[in-house]
Protein backbone atom coordinates (compact mmCIF):
# COMPACT_ATOMS: atom_id res chain seq x y z
CA UNK A 1 0.00 0.00 0.00
CA UNK A 2 1.31 3.40 -0.99
CA UNK A 3 1.78 5.53 2.12
CA UNK A 4 -0.14 8.76 2.69
CA UNK A 5 1.59 9.51 5.98
CA UNK A 6 3.60 12.68 6.60
CA UNK A 7 7.34 12.47 7.19
CA UNK A 8 9.70 14.94 8.85
CA UNK A 9 10.85 16.15 5.41
CA UNK A 10 9.83 19.78 4.89
CA UNK A 11 10.33 21.81 1.75
CA UNK A 12 10.13 25.51 0.89
CA UNK A 13 8.70 26.74 -2.41
CA UNK A 14 9.48 30.37 -3.26
CA UNK A 15 8.17 32.45 -6.16
CA UNK A 16 8.00 36.22 -6.39
CA UNK A 17 7.76 37.40 -2.79
CA UNK A 18 5.72 34.35 -1.78
CA UNK A 19 7.01 31.54 0.41
CA UNK A 20 5.14 28.29 0.92
CA UNK A 21 6.13 25.27 2.98
CA UNK A 22 5.02 21.68 2.58
CA UNK A 23 5.55 18.35 4.33
CA UNK A 24 6.38 15.40 2.12
CA UNK A 25 4.72 12.00 2.53
CA UNK A 26 6.40 8.65 3.05
CA UNK A 27 6.33 7.12 -0.43
CA UNK A 28 8.85 6.32 -3.19
CA UNK A 29 7.72 9.21 -5.44
CA UNK A 30 8.12 11.79 -2.66
CA UNK A 31 11.55 10.39 -1.74
CA UNK A 32 12.61 10.57 -5.40
CA UNK A 33 11.35 14.17 -5.57
CA UNK A 34 13.27 15.10 -2.40
CA UNK A 35 16.46 13.63 -3.88
CA UNK A 36 16.25 16.16 -6.75
CA UNK A 37 16.22 19.23 -4.51
CA UNK A 38 17.08 22.05 -4.76
CA UNK A 39 15.28 22.81 -8.02
CA UNK A 40 14.75 25.98 -10.04
CA UNK A 41 11.57 25.61 -12.09
CA UNK A 42 8.71 27.70 -13.45
CA UNK A 43 5.29 27.74 -11.74
CA UNK A 44 2.25 28.47 -13.90
CA UNK A 45 -1.52 28.36 -13.80
CA UNK A 46 -3.29 25.29 -15.11
CA UNK A 47 -7.05 25.02 -15.11
CA UNK A 48 -9.27 26.68 -12.49
CA UNK A 49 -7.84 24.88 -9.45
CA UNK A 50 -4.09 24.32 -9.71
CA UNK A 51 -0.62 25.53 -10.50
CA UNK A 52 1.91 23.25 -12.13
CA UNK A 53 5.69 23.05 -12.50
CA UNK A 54 7.54 20.76 -14.89
CA UNK A 55 10.26 18.62 -13.35
CA UNK A 56 13.57 17.93 -15.13
CA UNK A 57 12.77 14.20 -15.20
CA UNK A 58 9.93 11.84 -14.31
CA UNK A 59 9.69 10.48 -10.77
CA UNK A 60 9.45 6.85 -9.82
CA UNK A 61 5.85 5.73 -9.38
CA UNK A 62 6.74 2.36 -7.89
CA UNK A 63 4.01 1.24 -5.51
CA UNK A 64 1.70 4.15 -6.35
CA UNK A 65 -2.04 3.67 -6.20
CA UNK A 66 -5.13 5.86 -6.51
CA UNK A 67 -6.36 7.81 -3.51
CA UNK A 68 -9.82 9.15 -2.80
CA UNK A 69 -9.37 11.78 -0.09
CA UNK A 70 -8.32 14.65 -2.34
CA UNK A 71 -8.19 18.05 -0.64
CA UNK A 72 -7.16 21.56 -1.61
CA UNK A 73 -3.48 22.26 -0.87
CA UNK A 74 -2.30 18.78 -1.79
CA UNK A 75 1.08 18.61 -3.51
CA UNK A 76 0.85 15.96 -6.22
CA UNK A 77 2.76 14.46 -9.10
CA UNK A 78 0.95 13.95 -12.40
CA UNK A 79 2.33 10.70 -13.81
CA UNK A 80 1.42 11.11 -17.53
CA UNK A 81 3.20 14.47 -17.93
CA UNK A 82 5.79 14.23 -15.16
CA UNK A 83 4.88 17.53 -13.51
CA UNK A 84 4.10 18.81 -10.05
CA UNK A 85 0.43 19.66 -9.50
CA UNK A 86 -0.32 22.08 -6.66
CA UNK A 87 -4.05 22.23 -5.97
CA UNK A 88 -5.78 25.20 -4.33
CA UNK A 89 -9.36 24.07 -4.87
CA UNK A 90 -11.24 20.78 -5.01
CA UNK A 91 -9.96 18.31 -7.56
CA UNK A 92 -10.43 14.73 -8.69
CA UNK A 93 -8.20 13.34 -11.40
CA UNK A 94 -6.68 9.96 -12.23
CA UNK A 95 -2.94 9.64 -12.67
CA UNK A 96 -1.89 11.54 -9.57
CA UNK A 97 0.48 10.55 -6.79
CA UNK A 98 0.23 12.66 -3.63
CA UNK A 99 3.71 13.83 -2.62
CA UNK A 100 2.61 15.81 0.43
CA UNK A 101 0.56 18.71 1.78
CA UNK A 102 1.16 22.43 2.01
CA UNK A 103 1.59 23.64 5.60
CA UNK A 104 1.87 27.41 5.25
CA UNK A 105 1.81 30.17 2.67
CA UNK A 106 -0.44 28.20 0.35
CA UNK A 107 -2.57 31.28 -0.26
CA UNK A 108 0.13 32.15 -2.80
CA UNK A 109 -1.23 29.40 -5.05
CA UNK A 110 -4.19 31.71 -5.72
CA UNK A 111 -1.91 34.41 -7.21
CA UNK A 112 -2.38 34.24 -10.99
CA UNK A 113 0.56 34.21 -13.36
CA UNK A 114 3.79 32.52 -14.23
CA UNK A 115 6.88 32.89 -12.02
CA UNK A 116 10.34 31.42 -11.48
CA UNK A 117 10.02 28.84 -8.69
CA UNK A 118 12.71 27.68 -6.24
CA UNK A 119 12.09 24.47 -4.30
CA UNK A 120 14.47 23.46 -1.52
CA UNK A 121 14.57 21.13 1.42
CA UNK A 122 14.45 22.89 4.80
CA UNK A 123 14.47 19.85 7.08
Amino acid sequence: MFQQEPTDVKIRLTFGDHVMTATLYDNPSARDFASMLPLDLKIEDFGPNEKIAHLPRKLTVEGSNPFSNERPYDLCYYMPWGNLAMFYADYKHPGLVRLGRFDAGYEALHVPGEFPLRIERIQ
